[in-house]
């Protein structure tokens, strides 16, 4: 007999963030769905200012591959917190556990065509953590490179070359730079 793998569900939901239904995450991102979702920034205080770790997702990821984005990103499960959620990706894309806390620091709804014809259509909740992240391994299936960029750095490059960017990110960066101004 032939077991066969499901693909993981993603939460659709209305413009309030209120749960409609599951759908298979592939079928939602060709079917451009508004789904829940969340992008994750660790940040560390380093030198005097504030640095943002990176990732340039890997080339065989199923969209935007190669482009530079937040630390990870994902969509939580039925019933899962986004604090378990984020942990479990931090693991799963760059090999990391964080003990430190997750702090939800605002939300954004964006729908973009990607590359590919699929479409991201999110209710993405911004996640950020505090830590001194020293040791990536990375999962090579997810990862390509990581990077600790400076919040100057970031604003040079979104600027200078938009396009070496995840759609998404500099609606995170906008959140993420706005928190951390206002500490």
């Amino acid at each position: 007999m032939t077991q066969t793998t499901k693909s993981p569900e993603v939460m659709l939901v209305n413009q309030n963030g209120e749960f409609i239904a599951l759908k298979e995450k592939m079928q939602a991102h060709v079917d451009g769905d508004l789904h829940l979702a969340f992008s994750v920034q660790i940040v560390r205080y380093n030198k005097g200012q504030y640095e943002l770790l990176l990732q340039q997702r890997a080339l065989s990821k199923y969209h935007s591959g190669g482009l530079w984005a937040n630390t990870c990103c994902s969509h939580p499960a039925l019933g899962e917190s986004f604090a378990v959620a984020a942990k479990r990706r931090l693991f799963e894309e760059l090999a990391i556990h964080i003990e430190e806390s997750v702090q939800d620091i605002g939300q954004f709804i964006y729908k973009a065509r990607l590359d590919n014809d699929l479409y991201e259509h999110e209710l993405d909740h911004v996640l950020i953590i505090e830590s001194e992240v020293s040791s990536i391994p990375g999962n090579p299936d997810e990862v390509m490179a990581t990077q600790w960029y400076s919040i100057e750095q970031v604003k040079t490059e979104l600027t200078s070359q938009p396009e070496k960017f995840c759609i998404w990110f500099p609606h995170v960066f906008t959140l993420v730079q706005k928190h951390l101004e206002n500490k």
